[in-house]
């Protein structure tokens, strides 16, 4: 499997797990989906605002190579966060709308990027001002493994409102290997 291909997989897979969260999510009573929990990004509603974010601002970055220009377009379209903790949508509907949109331009944009490409250097800026020179497939990476990270805050805090997220492994979309 190329590495192109582990991006496609992982954008498949992030794009089944969004979809499976937001529907536990939309079980919530609104109190329920924006209690401060003391999670790092206070409620669930929060915390999938800065899922959200974070792809915007990682988005924005690697639309500026030109392997993503095109493909990523919806992206530098938008508007650039302010901070890690905007509530860019306050309504869960539009919320799930907008993430729908975004997971369906990475999986464009992953399925159309070339090992070569992939296997150059990128130079960004963070928020706080630092520029970062680092391999663009680490940072991809990165992208997935945040989503990840963030949405296993989300399944505890689910678990705690008596909510079955259900399965969550890769291994459930990984096919079997042809003999």
């Amino acid at each position: 499997m190329s590495v192109t291909d582990q991006f496609i997989l992982l954008a498949e897979y992030n794009q089944l797990m969004n979809q499976r969260q937001y529907e536990a999510v939309a079980k919530l009573s609104q109190d329920d989906l924006c209690r401060d929990t003391g999670a790092f990004f206070k409620s669930v509603l929060g915390t999938l605002n800065h899922i959200l974010v974070g792809d915007i601002i990682w988005l924005k970055r690697f639309a500026k190579h030109p392997s993503s220009s095109e493909t990523l377009s919806y992206i530098r379209e938008k508007d650039n966060p302010t901070s890690l903790d905007e509530l860019l949508f306050k309504d869960l509907e539009r919320l799930r709308d907008e993430r729908e949109k975004i997971d369906n331009v990475i999986l464009n944009w992953v399925s159309n990027l070339s090992d070569a490409s992939i296997n150059e250097c990128i130079t960004y800026t963070n928020m706080a001002g630092s520029s970062f020179n680092k391999p663009f497939a680490s940072l991809i990476n990165h992208l997935f493994l945040h989503q990840v990270h963030h949405r296993g805050q989300i399944s505890t805090l689910l678990s705690q409102l008596k909510i079955d997220f259900g399965e969550t492994d890769l291994i459930e979309i990984i096919d079997e290997c042809s003999t």
